[in-house]
């Protein structure tokens, strides 16, 4: 039998199977021919008309066939007066959840005792997912329709009841979330698909939203919300709800969308006018930072400022920002400087990391990426943990450390976790580190990364990828792939965006530098140069030795 509308023999055939005595079918032909017409094949229709024959049979009354001349909402309403008067309180409230447990339904019917809400949960047609977080749930077109219907009984909600109803519903998720642990991911991002919805839908003021949205973005977890679109009504106004949907899911879609596009909805969420000032500046920081990942500077600067002047909770990752942009700009003293007044709020250590590994002192680079991903995982920042993971597998796999296949493991392992575009590729360019200078398809798998890169629109994780290509064609001492790579450097850092990593190509290579970038390195320049000319050779050498023993 296919799932979908089914036709008038396979109506009658379910209905007749369906309900037996005797081995015959309880429901006769005239009621299942009625309950089959007015079905229109839908199969939900056909079980809401079982449970109503049962109800009736239960109550005494012989079903007839005019008991089921009802199109769907008029059955929803005749299935709404065979329930009790508290019942039909309860799941009228609970109509508001896309799943509930008894204590949630009950609280959001302003009930003083469980009793109805236990004896909802019986009814058949209220599922049961036993392992789910809420563990009741109503077929969404159910719940769409006693929401809207028109039923005739004496305790129908006026509009104002809803709105009653949904205020408590609201507050009861948040008593729950705030209940809650502080690391239950699942509880969080529960309540806030269903706040968020019933907020945006009965255009409550945020309230505990505000607090469940900055947990939400403090973990750099991202999952997504999936937010049923909003009911669109002309003429009516977008609520702050609205807007943090929108804010929340940019956020999270921007592993998978171009940060072009990232940038796009962020200034339409910041020209809303409409979340408070605090999640204001969730807004102008990520639109920031989409901005630097694009290469616009620039735009970045002015939105770091705006948020480190603001004194808020992003404040220190804006600050952060800052000397982010600073060794972007290649002045790394004063980035190394900054770190030391950024602390875990800023993530000093991945900064003072992300210093250290371009001067070529990969084992200060390897200590401080550590230090992060231990800080992370003590504050239970499973996403800050996992992006300072991954760039301890890239800065290693420049290295002939031998434990690198277990960092990039760990980097993997943590990475499941989350939802991190730019840290998982950084993952992947270690992989190809690793692999670098071997036979072993490096080229097939930079070519294919190229092409997701480009697709994100992650300008700086592309000059990464270049970089870790010319470390592959200067090991082989392929002077014209290393030409080609660092032409294409260039051309990626032409806006003075990393410029410094052309450089670094040359150093790698023991080429001399025509146009040096004007960065300020921590130590002498020739220094720098050694250490990177020395991992060439390092690799050579280890490669060498692989050849002769076969282990290649």
């Amino acid at each position: 039998m296919l799932i979908g509308d089914f036709s008038l023999e396979d109506c009658d055939d379910y209905l007749a199977r369906r309900l037996s005595a005797n081995s015959r079918p309880l429901i006769g032909d005239a009621i299942r021919r009625v309950i089959g017409q007015r079905s229109h094949g839908l199969p939900l229709y056909l079980d809401l008309s079982v449970m109503r024959f049962l109800e009736l049979r239960r109550n005494g009354h012989t079903p007839q066939p005019a008991d089921f001349d009802h199109d769907f909402p008029a059955l929803i309403a005749r299935t709404l007066s065979d329930l009790t008067a508290p019942e039909r309180h309860v799941l009228r409230s609970a109509s508001l959840f896309s799943s509930f447990d008894v204590a949630l339904a009950t609280r959001a019917a302003g009930l003083p005792q469980e009793a109805p809400a236990l004896r909802l949960v019986e009814r058949p047609f209220v599922r049961e997912t036993p392992f789910g977080l809420w563990p009741f749930h109503l077929h969404a077109l159910i719940r769409a329709t006693i929401r809207g219907a028109d039923d005739q009984t004496d305790d129908r909600w006026s509009p104002a009841d809803w709105q009653q109803a949904a205020v408590r519903a609201f507050a009861a998720l948040g008593e729950q979330w705030s209940s809650g642990s502080d690391r239950d991911r699942l509880l969080l991002v529960g309540c806030l698909r269903q706040g968020l919805a019933i907020a945006r839908d009965y255009r409550l003021d945020l309230g505990w939203l505000i607090e469940a949205a900055w947990t939400y973005i403090g973990d750099s977890v991202w999952e997504p919300l999936d937010l049923a679109a909003s009911p669109e009504e002309e003429g009516v106004t977008a609520t702050a709800a609205d807007v943090l949907v929108e804010l929340l899911s940019a956020l999270a879609r921007r592993q998978h969308e171009n940060r072009a596009r990232t940038v796009q909805r962020l200034v339409a969420v910041a020209d809303t006018g409409l979340l408070p000032a605090e999640l204001h500046e969730v807004a102008i920081y990520y639109r920031a930072k989409a901005q630097r990942d694009l290469g616009n500077t620039e735009g970045s600067r002015q939105g770091m400022q705006l948020v480190a002047a603001g004194g808020g909770r992003l404040a220190a990752n804006a600050r952060r920002g800052l000397a982010h942009l600073s060794r972007l700009a290649g002045d790394f003293p004063a980035t190394l400087e900054a770190a030391e007044h950024l602390g875990w709020a800023g993530r000093h250590h991945r900064v003072v990391g992300d210093v250290r590994w371009v001067q070529g002192d990969m084992s200060s680079a390897v200590e401080a990426f550590g230090a992060a991903r231990a800080e992370g995982e003590a504050h239970g920042k499973s996403g800050e943990a996992a992006m300072s993971q991954a760039m301890r597998a890239f800065t290693l796999a420049f290295t002939t450390e031998p434990t690198i296949d277990d960092e990039i493991d760990l980097g993997e392992h943590l990475l499941a976790q989350v939802d991190l575009r730019a840290a998982t590729l950084d993952v992947r360019i270690a992989a190809f580190l690793r692999d670098a200078g071997t036979d072993k398809g490096v080229e097939d798998r930079a070519q294919v990364l190229s092409a997701e890169i480009s697709t994100s629109g992650l300008l700086f994780v592309q000059a990464k990828l270049e970089l870790a290509r010319v470390f592959h064609h200067a090991i082989r001492d392929d002077q014209a792939g290393v030409a080609s790579r660092i032409s294409r450097l260039r051309e990626l850092t032409r806006e003075g965006y990393y410029a410094y990593y052309v450089d670094i190509a040359h150093f790698m290579a023991d080429l001399p530098l025509d146009e040096p970038s004007g960065a300020r390195w921590l130590d002498e320049q020739q220094a720098v140069r050694q250490r990177w000319r020395s991992m060439i050779i390092d690799r050579r050498a280890l490669l060498a030795s692989r050849s002769a023993t076969g282990t290649l």
